[in-house]
């Protein structure tokens, strides 16, 4: 009988490698890079079916209506999504998903995947998952090893302890954890043929790692334990409790517990694979043409080689001559032209971005909501013009503001409004003018997206000039409004 593996997919990174389409506000695992599901779609459909129970997600507090947004796309219900108060690395997010599974189903075998992964073949990959099960359920740390195809500098190697000419998916000894290596032993490391990357994928038992983290980090799973044990139910989300969390190291699996546990495993892959870490490995995912070109997009190439252009707004032409290995991606607010050999670096630019103040560095125009989403078309002194977009059967909260009036121009869809006492109906082409100070809430009735244009005029335009009354989304106060 096949035993029943829990999925738990960590979704907290930020993807600055792959900025400007991926950044702090919306990264790169909800972005649709490859096809017409994002990573972490793609990520949850792989993980999901026969064999598997619904999956455990882990993130952080600004993208836990993304995640539940798009996995309900996908008709797949989360068991439980926990919010980490902030980023600790993947120690402390996989020790809070083994307390929170260990809590519910004792024993259970946990499958810990990122979920900005490229696995093309989920049929296969599921068989091998499957194939580790009963070396997880023997007390066995498996850790999943991705065939290489050239030497890689930007991953972590895994050792194996026998030679695997086919690389069949068949549980053995890990010998060793290998740091990531420069280009001599990479090369060195492809040639020897007993040597896998590190997809940073696991399979155990929650009996087996939280002993692990028992012996290995202690003070991981005391602080994590804490954390757990005075966690706060916040709609259908479980909230760490912020004060144990932030004692916390910020550590990854591998340093707090693998590289120190006896009891390791490893199981080949050689299935197509890609952590999409940079540009470049998003050129090498995409088709190109007989020159190596790949263009996405309103983007044209003429005379170019081995080169990556994609545009993403149909209101501008990227057009690249006579390039060969370069990365251009433009975007209506920050473009980024890159030599291929240097994608890795794109993360130190982003960095700089940050400490200049750049708004573009974390933040993309689009801003994603839990009702939706908007954009800012035109922004001057004392007025800002907004593009709104509003689901079927959301609502924006019932708030006011110190600083700004807004005018509502309704240009798809019927908006309910409400102004201090009055409700009315909104139908296109109509408009509604909220004074300052005024309480107001926008909600769609209908079954169709709500658009709207929205002027906003006053001395202050912030999105934290906001005062909240009710919310079906249970924010409280704050910027996301």
């Amino acid at each position: 009988m096949t035993q029943l593996i829990y999925p738990v997919l960590l979704c907290g990174g930020s993807g600055s490698r792959l900025w400007p389409l991926s950044r702090k506000s919306y990264p790169k695992q909800f972005v649709k890079l490859t096809g017409d599901e994002s990573l972490y779609q793609a990520s949850a459909r792989r993980l999901s079916g026969a064999g598997f129970a619904a999956p455990s997600i882990v993130t952080s507090a600004d993208y836990r209506f993304i995640v539940v947004e798009q996995l309900a796309a996908l008709e797949i219900a989360p068991s439980d999504i926990l919010i980490e108060p902030a980023a600790k690395n993947t120690a402390a997010a996989i020790c809070a998903a083994a307390l929170a599974l260990e809590a519910r189903a004792p024993g259970a075998l946990m499958l810990v995947a990122p979920s900005d992964h490229v696995i093309p073949d989920a049929g296969r990959f599921r068989a091998a998952v499957q194939a580790a099960a009963p070396a997880a359920s023997a007390g066995q740390l498996v850790a999943f090893g991705i065939r290489p195809d050239r030497p890689e500098t930007g991953y972590g190697w895994l050792e194996l302890s026998s030679p695997t000419p086919d690389f069949a998916p068949v549980p053995q000894t890990l010998r060793s954890f290998v740091e990531k290596p420069n280009l001599a032993k990479a090369e060195a490391l492809l040639a020897g043929g007993m040597h896998l990357w590190n997809a940073g994928i696991f399979l155990f038992s929650t009996t087996a790692v939280l002993e692990a983290f028992a012996i290995h980090a202690p003070e991981v799973l005391t602080a994590t334990r804490a954390a757990f044990d005075a966690a706060e139910k916040d709609l259908s989300f479980t909230r760490l409790a912020p004060t144990p969390w932030s004692e916390l190291p910020d550590i990854s699996i591998d340093y707090a517990v693998m590289e120190r546990a006896p009891n390791l495993a490893v199981v080949p892959y050689a299935g197509a694979w890609s952590d999409l870490g940079d540009w470049q490995a998003v050129w090498r995912e995409a088709e190109a043409d007989t020159s190596g070109t790949v263009t996405a997009g309103p983007a044209t190439a003429f005379d170019c080689h081995d080169t990556f252009l994609q545009a993403t707004s149909e209101a501008q032409q990227l057009v690249g001559i006579g390039l060969t290995d370069i990365i251009a991606v433009a975007m209506p607010d920050a473009v980024l032209i890159a030599h291929k050999d240097r994608a890795q670096e794109v993360k130190q630019a982003v960095a700089e971005l940050k400490s200049k103040a750049v708004s573009q560095a974390e933040t993309l125009p689009r801003d994603y909501r839990p009702w939706g989403w908007y954009e800012s078309l035109v922004v001057g002194p004392r007025f800002q013009v907004k593009r709104i977009v509003v689901h079927p059967g959301a609502a924006l909260s019932l708030q006011s503001h110190h600083h700004r009036a807004e005018h509502w121009i309704v240009v798809e869809g019927t908006a309910k409004v409400t102004v201090d006492s009055e409700v009315k109906l909104v139908a296109e082409n109509q408009s509604v003018y909220i004074p300052l100070g005024a309480i107001h809430r926008m909600e769609n009735p209908g079954k169709v997206p709500l658009t709207l244009i929205e002027v906003q005029t006053g001395s202050y335009l912030g999105e934290d000039d906001i005062i909240r009354y009710e919310d079906v989304y249970a924010r409280g106060q704050g910027t996301k409004g």
